[in-house]
């Protein structure tokens, strides 16, 4: 029998928004399938680009819906923002802090001092996302930023999976500010690799495997940072956009969810001009890709990323190729 997928790895550094949970809700079956990491061997870390909660505040809510977690097990934007900074900026400096009081507590960790109000003539803005954030707060940091403050960005996704549906992200009230004041800010947390890099190596990991739902954060992250990536379909992106991306964004592996890290990978392999996917073929043709096999089933896709992704290696822009479905 052919070992399972997780058994290549000693490490998961998971996403949580999409992957873990969508707003309160657990995703069915993610507690359980993280829970069956330990009994493995497998070490469990997760990567977040939500600063709202504190790393103390996320593990509790994971262990409420049954998933294993420590404070340290997470690694947050936060965290990665508030380290950015402090490097940034002398200690005791005023820093605008946009954002949840987990952000304003990491920032003071630091040594730096949290304000409200560009009127106290803060050095630096950090922004970082938080339900409760409205106009004023937006208008306070372009305020600041426009006054020449440095700007930290603790992330930029552009929307958030909750439990209702998609929501703006720290990316849109990012881009409110950036509309407002014409500056770009500096980005900490993922994409950029340290975060994934700090949760290995917090892990004690040489062979992780990150696991996301989103193309532009989690799997540029992770392809950014050298480790494997699989792109798993519980959140934000789709079969269709992960056939799309563009290289830097492709993952390794599609699963459908968690459970998929406890079953054997399809092996692909290249045949007649094309590739196959379990009982699945795919082969380019043109602008085409040709698949023998049924739209809802993920070795279809799998195959078809595999052809499109082998006749265009090299891709800057996301380019989506009209699927052709043979029986």
């Amino acid at each position: 029998m052919r070992p399972a997928f997780i058994d290549a790895f000693d490490a998961v550094l998971s996403d949580l928004d999409g992957v873990v949970y969508a707003g309160p809700h657990a995703i069915p079956g993610a507690p359980e399938a993280l829970r069956g990491l330990a009994s493995r061997g497998v070490r469990l870390g997760y990567v977040t680009n939500n600063a709202s909660r504190s790393p103390a505040e996320v593990a509790a809510h994971l262990r409420e819906l049954g998933a294993p977690a420590e404070e340290n097990d997470v690694v947050s934007s936060a965290q990665a923002g508030a380290e950015l900074l402090a490097r940034k900026v002398p200690a005791g400096s005023k820093v605008l802090v946009t954002g949840s009081s987990a952000l304003a507590h990491e920032v003071e960790i630091r040594g730096l001092i949290p304000v409200r109000s560009a009127e106290e003539a803060p050095v630096a803005v950090i922004q970082g996302f938080s339900p409760d954030l409205g106009w004023r707060d937006l208008a306070e940091a372009s305020y600041a930023v426009a006054a020449g403050a440095l700007w930290i960005a603790t992330n930029t996704d552009w929307s958030i999976p909750q439990a209702r549906g998609m929501a703006p992200g720290n990316g849109t009230l990012v881009n409110a500010v950036r509309a407002a004041t014409g500056q770009e800010p500096l980005v900490a947390g993922k994409p950029e690799a340290p975060l994934f890099l700090a949760a290995a190596e917090r892990l004690g990991a040489k062979r992780p495997v990150v696991v996301g739902d989103r193309l532009d954060t989690d799997i540029l992250g992770g392809n950014r940072a050298g480790f494997a990536t699989a792109a798993v379909l519980t959140g934000v992106d789709t079969p269709e956009t992960i056939l799309a991306a563009r290289t830097a964004e492709r993952p390794g592996y599609i699963l459908a969810t968690l459970a998929d890290l406890y079953t054997p990978y399809p092996e692909l392999e290249a045949v007649d001009g094309g590739w196959r996917s379990g009982g699945s073929t795919a082969r380019v043709d043109g602008n085409r890709v040709r698949v023998t096999g049924l739209s809802g089933e993920l070795d279809a896709w799998r195959a078809a990323c595999a052809a499109w992704w082998d006749a265009r290696p090299e891709a800057d822009e996301p380019a989506a190729p009209e699927i052709v479905w043979e029986d």
